[in-house]
């Protein structure tokens, strides 16, 4: 009896809020939501690329192109878009520059996908297909690198300038370039098996605000944007003792909640003239150790900073942390932590002075055990900046990265088209319907160099006709130097790119896109699209309501 009643009705398993999507609908939302991503960044490709303006919801605005900050910023609300965003930070801090790159081509390799599920190809044969073309163009980009020696230093700041081609930082790309190299020179150390190993970590980059960015320095040490405690004290030492602190120079305070009765001024004053003595003795203390510059990253009493002064030492408090753990690099010495065990052996040595508008501590190891470089970046404004600061960041990381892998490309597309023709005659060995999904793979990677001439102003189809001319002739490095609108020897033209972001852009671009293809059912314990999509213009094709702040932002 049961039985036959519950044939006539669906069985519910769901609460009433929930939502699924299932099968062709499930691909088609999952890689609708993934191309708007690729969409986003595609225009800021290249040295052509145009900038985007960021506004978060508290108004601060942020203007860049460089795709990871674009895709962070971004008010994404959607399960499968957060994926290829997660593209964009692999790639970050993997490789440190090709963020566009990899979104990109995961977004093409899903339009191309989509295609292939319209012609009833199982998803399970396209991921396959996908899997074996990335993998052999991983291969053939090993084959195509060509060996870079670290001391090539015109090599490697190619390398650096073709980074920051199309970023803020282009206009001094040259005089940045020269100061990178130099940084990552002098905290490149070589290993016993004859590798190269870069540790960025002693490389800081400080900013300042109302110069020019052709002012940038390279200096060795660390520069902390303090001004000392007190106007008596000295700001220049040839050679100091330097104590890094992390314990205030203050009264210390009851745990708990402690109330004083004051019945007459004697006791106020007794009061008073024992907190005084507190500070005193740890003044003294630091006094005893023979320090001259403190650098504490908790506060300092106003009345210490009174006893420090006559002491003729050099106090600077609110030290940010990681200032502290990088003057330690450079410095030497201790981080301090409790004030009561501190001695002489947790000094460091430096030089010590201010910088002629008297806004900056420049600080500069002394030992034979310090290290440590800071890149001094000026800018006109805060914006300006910031901008800088993101396409030096990337290039430190592009530059680490070659010389720590040893292997270079040449830019402007011609890795791309040529990987691309290696491809279509890789998929003539496989077979089944894998095969179109290698084609498919080898026709994604053309994105790049038509993309690159679109937002060039160039015309996309006829520059890749160009181009696969020039490869099918045999030119490896032909690619589109999009400054002359010609089709050339890139890498002679000094576009030059890392061989290991390409392999990590490859790879990752392929891997979410395969993620994606395996989903075919979306079950959501609310609403997959969030409300005001469609009010603010964000929801892209194909019911993706789920990134409605994206439409604001972009």
């Amino acid at each position: 009896m049961s039985q036959r009643m519950q044939q006539g009705q669906p069985m519910i398993i769901m609460g009433e809020d929930a939502q699924r999507v299932k099968d062709r609908d499930a691909q088609e939302y999952n890689i609708s939501a993934a191309r708007a991503v690729a969409e986003a960044v595609r225009s800021t490709l290249g040295p052509k690329g145009m900038d985007k303006m960021l506004v978060d919801s508290m108004g601060d605005v942020t203007i860049t192109n460089d795709g990871v900050t674009i895709l962070k910023e971004m008010d994404i609300d959607n399960p499968t878009a957060e994926m290829i965003v997660e593209v964009a930070e692999t790639q970050e801090s993997e490789a440190g520059d090709g963020t566009t790159t990899a979104v990109a081509i995961a977004g093409e390799l899903l339009k191309n996908a989509e295609d292939l599920l319209e012609q009833d190809i199982h998803p399970t044969a396209i991921i396959k297909g996908f899997h074996l073309a990335s993998q052999k163009a991983r291969e053939e980009v090993d084959d195509i690198a060509e060996a870079v020696d670290p001391d090539d230093e015109e090599l490697v700041k190619k390398v650096a300038e073709t980074s920051m081609t199309g970023k803020s930082s282009e206009l001094n790309k040259e005089l940045l370039a020269e100061l990178i190299v130099d940084a990552v020179k002098q905290v490149t150390v070589e290993a016993d098996d004859g590798t190269y190993v870069v540790d960025l970590e002693n490389v800081s980059i400080e900013t300042q605000t109302g110069r020019s960015a052709s002012e940038s320095e390279l200096l060795n040490g660390a520069v902390i944007d303090k001004d000392p405690v007190h106007d008596d004290m000295p700001t220049e030492f040839d050679e100091a003792s330097v104590l890094l602190l992390n314990d205030p120079i203050e009264v210390e305070e009851a745990d708990v909640d402690t109330q004083v009765n004051i019945e007459s001024p004697d006791q106020l004053q007794k009061f008073l003239d024992q907190e005084e003595k507190q500070l005193k003795e740890k003044v003294e203390k630091i006094a005893a150790t023979d320090a001259d510059v403190v650098f504490c990253q908790k506060g300092i009493d106003d009345l210490a900073q009174h006893y420090l002064a006559k002491e003729g030492i050099l106090a600077v408090r609110r030290t940010k942390k990681s200032d502290i753990k990088f003057l330690k690099n450079v410095a030497g010495g201790n981080v301090v932590s409790d004030l009561d065990s501190v001695t002489e052996d947790d000094l460091g040595v430096a030089s010590i002075r201010r910088d002629e508008e008297g806004e900056l501590f420049y600080v500069e190891g002394l030992g034979d055990k310090t290290h440590g470089v800071t890149m001094l970046l000026r800018g006109s404004t805060d914006h300006v900046v910031d901008e800088l600061e993101r396409g030096v960041e990337d290039a430190l990381d592009v530059v680490a990265t070659t010389v720590s892998d040893g292997r270079v490309l040449a830019g402007g597309g011609a890795i791309e088209v040529e990987l691309a023709s290696r491809l279509r005659n890789y998929a003539d060995s496989v077979s089944g319907r894998e095969q179109l999904a290698v084609e498919a793979f080898a026709d994604a990677l053309e994105l790049v160099p038509r993309v690159l001439a679109e937002n060039a102003g160039l015309d996309s189809i006829d520059t890749l006709v160009d181009l696969r001319a020039a490869h099918e002739d045999g030119d490896v490095r032909a690619g589109l130097n999009v400054f002359t609108g010609n089709v050339e020897d890139t890498f002679e033209a000094g576009i030059v790119e890392p061989a290991h972001a390409k392999e990590q852009a490859i790879s990752s671009a392929q891997e979410a896109a395969n993620l994606v293809l395996k989903i075919d059912d979306i079950i959501a314990a609310g609403d997959l699209s969030t409300s005001g999509g469609d009010d603010e213009g964000g929801a892209p094709a194909g019911g993706m309501g789920g990134m409605g702040g994206m439409g604001g932002a972009m």
